[in-house]
Formats: C-alpha cells, structure tokens, sequence
C-alpha cells in the first residue's frame, strides 16, 4: 500500500510511490502496449552529435521555494531573505543554501539555472508545462517528455522504455497526450515501507502474477486453464491473458530479461551504496532509477511532494524536505559519476514553480512562477555552473532569462534531437517538439 501525503492547496494528493500501478495508468497491458506502439508511424527522427543517452527526472511536486535552496538572496529585505543562509560550493563562485551541504560537495558536477521563469502559477498547468516542455493549451495533449524519448529514442531490447515512480497530476502530466498510449509510462508498484525488506519493486506488466512461470506463459493453453481453474487466486493487476500474439513474445523477452529483473532488486547494491542514498522511499526510487537506467531504460521520474509550503516554509525545507533531496539527489550525481555514467545521462530536477520571494504572515511562501530555479547534470551541461541571475530581491529573472521549453529544448539537443523536429498527431497534424523552446547554448559543455 502506498504512503499517502497530504493533499497540495489545489486538492491533489501526493505518493511518493504508487499504489497498485498499470502499465500507462490506463488499464493497458504490456502486449496491447506493444501492440499500439508498432502501430505507430516512425518517427523520423535522426539523432546527430547526441551525448547524452538517457533522463532521470527528480520531481519535487507542489512547487519548491528554489530562492530558500539554489538561489539565496542575502542582500534582501529580512522578509525576504528569510532564515537561511549560503555555503560555499565545490564549484567556484556557486553557493547554496546550508541545509544542502552535499550537494556543496558535488556542484561541481552539476548546474543551477537562476533565470527560470514561466507565467503558469497553478500546480497542474505549470506541472504540464515544465513536464512536456510546451505550455499547455485545450486544443491539444501535449506528450511528457519521457513519452517523446520512449517514440524518438527506442529503448534495449528486454527493457521498458520509461519507468515512473511518481504521479505528477492526475491526468494532466506525465502521460503520451497525442503520441497515444502506447508511449506512457511503465508505473512502477512499490510499497512505501522502508528497510532492506522493501526494496523489491515491481512494474505492472513486467512481473508474473503469483502462481504463474514463464513456462505456463509461453503456453496459450496452459495459461488459459490456468485462469479458466482459478481465475479468483489470480493477480487480477497483472492481465496477461490478453492477445496471446507475436506481442506476447516481446513482452516475454522482457520477463526473460534478466537486466530489467535486477534493475529492481536493490538488495544486488552494496550496503555501502544503499546507506548513501538513505532508505526512504525516495531514496529506494533514486537508486533504482540509476540500475534502470544502467540497464537501458530512456527515461525515469522519481518524486518528492510537500513542496507546497504555505505554511512554515523554513521549518518544513530544514526538517523534511532539503535533508531527503539533499541526501538522495546528491548520492545519484555521485554515483553516476562514479560508475562512469554521468556523462551519458541527464539529471533534471524541477519543480512546477518556485515560491514568492516575499514571505506571508504564516512563515512561508506562496506561488510564484516569475522566478525560479532548476538543476541538471549529466550527459554535455556544463559543470560547476550558475546559469543566469535574478534580481536583488529574487523577484524576476536580471540576466540570461530562459523558459521550460528552452529547459527541453536544451536537454534534448544533448540527446541528439532537434527540438525543431516534427511529430504527428493522431489526425495527421504535424507538431514541433517544443513550439517556443529555443537551445540554451551556454548550458552546453
């Protein structure tokens, strides 16, 4: 069962992990999933100059307060600046809140974007444009930003293409918009429990029901007495009966897969490498998004809500919030690096929006998408930057002003496609990637 957080001001409830999850949210199973993808038209894209292979989103769902963590105005007003302060950083020039003293120790990996502002200060559009690179219109879905790498970027053979460990907004985020089903996510069932116990994770679509073998699987007759016995005992969550075709035999190649079967089991990594991540369900979801990505897969979502602090900002950032990120999102750089990973990997960590430079009467801050600030790692960004600046009081973007489709722009540029490049619409329309988004040059290595 999963750990249900509180709900945001606008009555959505967070998980950090999913109850009960399905393959695309939508009831599909892995064959029909199968099924409706090579359905689909190629892409025609053609990858040139790419670094970077792969995306691992860290979401911190409900809006961080990025002038409390990456962007501290000690020159502000007191009900500005707040009760925080900055530390020096292992990149030259960059500092950063004290409660994030680990990531000190590993910016000079990474880069922090100050001049990040959008116009969308409501959880779920503000969630849907920094999550498909496209602010969002009702004439159109656009695709998430994992969807577009599952139909650009075809993932190893054996392994799902994107993998989420989070629900971003109920139907509004994270999903294929006008891509089709066939190009959501792989959501991922885990239990919120903590410990060495709870780190076997399973993808719905991906993991046999209880009391069934490959061999039964392999065998259509077999596998229908089996159901026709005792349907009842069956894990209903896991429908793989349906059409027993040749798209059976690449959702086999997958439960065959011995890399997507270790990728979830976290007991394969040394205690040394589970302690550094932590044992929160955040922390098991970050690990395993690495031992995904190691084994193929394009593009992960990890997330941690409560960003929403309307109340008591300070106390919920230093006793919650920035311990967890600071913790698990450092120990993710690290280890990519380490294993040589880095380099063809993307870290992206966002929010939807930042906060209100201004602090409210309750000590803590409200909505506020004209400033904010994001992180990225990995694959050509520039490390041990500071990309852009806000002014003295964090109120607006004073130097090299950027926007989430530029963000997008600027990460796909890196995986090799252009963010000019055209995909169609189920009616035949032609749609460019990201509309508005233009490549951050600077951003680039």
């Amino acid at each position: 069962m999963a750990r249900l957080l509180k709900t945001d001001c606008e009555g959505f409830a967070r998980r950090d992990f999913l109850k009960i999850g399905s393959a695309g949210l939508l009831g599909m199973t892995l064959p029909q999933l199968l099924k409706l993808e090579s359905k689909a038209s190629a892409s025609g894209a053609v990858r040139t100059g790419a670094r970077a292979k792969s995306v691992i989103m860290v979401w911190l769902a409900g809006g961080p307060a990025t002038i409390d963590m990456w962007d501290i105005k000690n020159g502000a007003p007191e009900n500005i600046r707040g009760e925080f302060r900055d530390i020096p950083t292992t990149a030259s020039g960059v500092r950063i809140s004290e409660h994030l003293p680990r990531m000190a120790q590993v910016m000079n990996r990474a880069t922090v974007v100050r001049s990040l502002a959008h116009t969308i200060p409501s959880h779920g559009p503000a969630t849907v444009f920094m999550t498909t690179g496209n602010r969002p219109t009702p004439a159109l879905q656009y695709p998430s930003l994992g969807s577009l790498m599952t139909k650009l970027m075809p993932a190893n053979p054996g392994v799902p293409p994107f993998v989420s460990f989070s629900e971003l907004r109920n139907g509004s985020a994270g999903l294929a918009g006008y891509l089709g089903t066939a190009y959501n996510p792989f959501i991922v069932e885990g239990a919120g429990a903590r410990g060495r116990n709870a780190s076997n994770l399973r993808v719905r679509g991906i993991t046999l029901p209880t009391g069934f073998t490959l061999d039964q699987l392999e065998n259509r007759d077999r596998l229908m007495r089996g159901f026709d016995a005792g349907f009842a005992a069956a894990d209903r969550s896991a429908d793989l009966v349906d059409g027993l075709d040749a798209f059976h035999q690449r959702a086999l190649e997958i439960l065959r897969s011995d890399s997507t079967r270790n990728a979830f089991n976290l007991n394969m990594e040394s205690d040394g490498t589970r302690a550094r991540y932590g044992d929160t369900p955040f922390a098991q979801g970050a690990l395993a998004a690495r031992r995904l990505v190691e084994a193929g897969v394009r593009f992960v979502t990890i997330s941690l809500g409560g960003w929403d602090t309307h109340q008591q900002n300070f106390n919920n950032l230093r006793t919650r919030n920035l311990p967890q990120l600071d913790q698990v999102l450092s120990a993710l750089i690290a280890d990519l690096d380490s294993r040589g990973m880095l380099d063809d990997t993307i870290v992206y960590c966002a929010g939807e929006f930042g906060r209100t430079p201004r602090i409210n009467g309750n000590a803590g801050r409200d909505h506020w998408a004209r400033s904010m600030a994001v992180v990225l790692a990995g694959g050509s960004i520039r490390r041990g930057y500071a990309h852009g600046t806000t002014d003295i009081n964090g109120m607006a973007p004073a130097t090299d002003a950027c926007t989430p489709d530029d963000v997008a722009a600027t990460i796909f540029h890196d995986l090799g496609i252009s963010h000019q490049h055209e995909l169609m619409t189920s009616t035949g329309r032609p749609i460019q990637l990201f509309r508005e988004g233009n490549v951050i040059n600077r951003l680039l290595a």
